[in-house]
């Protein structure tokens, strides 16, 4: 099961003795921060954690799988993430 926004809020509330409202304000504050900063093209480093980045894609050709037609993928850009050292030796044991 994954971990959600909820869950994270209640964990908040849970272990610094916060109310629900005032956890939902700290979780809401991080993730608009973090939004804003990937918005303006900065990457995101959270020590011990890892670091999410912004990477461009360029201009493709790609396939439609339903029909199998051919077209041009459009440029974009797409969030990725890499774990820290720290949090991939914990997470492999």
């Amino acid at each position: 099961m994954a971990l959600t926004k909820a869950g994270i809020v209640e964990a908040i509330a849970e272990q610094n003795s916060y109310t629900s409202k005032r956890s939902v304000e700290i979780v809401e504050t991080l993730l608009e921060l973090i939004k804003s900063a990937l918005e303006s093209g900065e990457d995101v480093l959270i020590s011990g954690f890892g670091r999410f980045c912004i990477n461009e894609k360029k201009e493709r050709l790609g396939r439609n799988p339903a029909t199998g037609e051919t077209m041009m993928l459009t440029p974009r850009k797409v969030v990725t993430f890499r774990c820290s050292r720290m949090l991939r030796d914990k997470i492999n044991g």
